[in-house]
């Protein structure tokens, strides 16, 4: 893990060697994937409707995985069990912190993929 704990830099070293040419459009397609399920999750929060918030935290998880994006994976995985669990009491403050999270990655992301 990097020393910043945000992002495991061998992981993404690994996907960068794979994927060669076609990082940065990885790198591009998960920040707009991301975006597009925090979204999803305040409307589901909104709705209080836990099995959404459960599914699309859980997607969400297994990209970050993915990508190297340990701590925020974790703070989905949190995401998902409250939803599993139907306790969305607090969820909010949850939602606040992946997105702080997200938010130091983008650019991380970014200057790796150049």
């Amino acid at each position: 893990m990097s020393s910043n704990n945000h992002l495991n830099r061998e992981v993404l070293t690994t996907l960068q060697e794979v994927m060669d040419d076609q990082f940065p459009v990885l790198i591009n397609t998960f920040l707009t994937d991301s975006e597009e399920r925090i979204r999803h999750i305040q409307k589901a929060l909104a709705a209080r409707d836990s099995d959404t918030v459960r599914r699309q935290a859980h997607s969400f998880k297994g990209s970050c995985n993915n990508i190297g994006a340990e701590c925020l994976a974790s703070l989905c995985e949190k995401m998902e069990a409250a939803g599993r669990a139907g306790e969305l009491e607090g969820v909010e403050q949850q939602l606040v912190e992946i997105q702080q999270e997200f938010s130091k990655l983008k650019g991380t992301l970014k200057s790796f993929a150049g």
